[in-house]
């Protein structure tokens, strides 16, 4: 199966720029309910994934770092505590699988590292679960 069947295009993914401020991600992620950010470089290149996480053991290290000047910490200056490894759009579903376990979403690129979207754990997930026949899906539930 080419796993561009599941792929969520970059037009339809809030990602945020690597150059962007802490509070403008926060901001993001707030407004949108999401626990993690895919994170682009000025050349359109995925360089990590930005989380919740992140962002609570930044507030926690910086000593007199609060919301109210969370403007001033440039994205790029804040430290990842995982690497979310993205898959090309030439992958097999071996590989996204084995990274979806773990990311509740696998970063897309092409074959220049450009970022073209996502791949949802759920929408794997989903899609499982509907090639299961009913008569199995009874057993299950």
């Amino acid at each position: 199966m080419n796993i561009a069947f599941f792929l969520t295009p970059k037009s339809e993914v809030i990602y945020e720029d690597i150059e962007s401020t802490m509070r403008q991600v926060m901001e993001r992620m707030e407004y949108h309910g999401y626990t993690a950010i895919p994170l682009i470089n000025n050349a359109g290149k995925y360089v990590g994934t930005l989380t919740e996480g992140d962002l609570l053991w930044k507030l926690k290290s910086t000593p007199d770092l609060n919301f109210k000047n969370t403007n001033k910490v440039k994205v790029e200056d804040i430290p990842r505590k995982r690497k979310h490894k993205p898959v090309t759009i030439n992958s097999d579903i071996e590989n996204l699988i084995s990274l979806a376990v773990s990311q509740n979403f696998v970063p897309v690129v092409d074959d220049n590292g450009i970022f073209i979207g996502i791949i949802k754990r759920s929408d794997i997930i989903n899609y499982c679960y509907n090639a299961i026949p009913k008569e199995e899906k009874r057993k299950i539930i």
